[in-house]
């Protein structure tokens, strides 16, 4: 069977990676085998804050959150809620992405379901996914092995993470969603409606058929 394998540098502090991720991830359903989707970390934060205040910056962040309204408006979005809870703000990019990685290495359906996860836990329960101890909690509630989830403090994750980043930069990706497809340097960014990535499949899918077959 043909198949593709889309690059995708997201970020979960990024309210349209989750639309992006509602959508990509529906179409991987819908071209079950034909389409194949690995994710990527992009630091919107790749630096830890430390906020002298940290009452006025949760109210500062509160305010923030309500520009989620924007995506949660969209067709096929994620599930996003005003911030409501007394967490927060995050404090960086950076521990989520170990997480996500972390459940990678446990395997594929792991990775998944910890991925969606986290993007339902920031956007639609808020709760901090810079704090390791709400990682954790969220790491049991899916089920995952509890000696996996220390691998998710390790130098080498943190190295990959980084990688990912300097690849996104590198592939011209200025903000996120970003989403090549692999082989080609082109990347297409932003949360794009479902109807587009749909095309962009189905070209590409007719391309590499006719390359296949010798016609083109």
């Amino acid at each position: 069977m043909t198949s593709l394998r889309f690059i995708v540098y997201s970020d979960y502090l990024c309210p349209w990676c989750y639309n992006a991720s509602v959508r990509l991830r529906k179409l991987e359903t819908e071209y079950a085998g034909a389409v194949e989707l690995d994710w990527r970390s992009y630091l919107l934060r790749p630096e830890r804050r430390i906020h002298s205040d940290s009452n006025a910056a949760l109210e500062k962040f509160r305010h923030y959150t309500e520009s989620w309204m924007r995506p949660a408006a969209e067709d096929e979005s994620g599930d996003f809620r005003v911030w409501s809870s007394d967490e927060g703000p995050p404090s960086h990019s950076v521990p989520a992405h170990r997480v996500s990685k972390a459940a990678r290495q446990v395997g594929p359906q792991a990775f998944i379901a910890m991925h969606e996860r986290l993007m339902r836990a920031y956007f639609g329960e808020n709760r901090d996914i810079s704090c390791m101890e709400n990682l954790r909690v969220l790491w049991d509630e899916i089920g995952l092995p509890a000696e996996g989830f220390e691998v998710a403090g390790g130098s080498e994750l943190l190295d990959e993470i980084l990688a990912d980043h300097r690849e996104a930069l590198e592939f011209g990706a200025t903000g996120v969603p970003a989403v090549r497809l692999e082989g080609n340097p082109a990347v297409i960014v932003g949360a794009h409606p479902l109807e587009l990535y749909r095309r962009w499949v189905d070209r590409s899918l007719e391309r590499v058929a006719a390359g296949e077959s010798g016609v083109g």
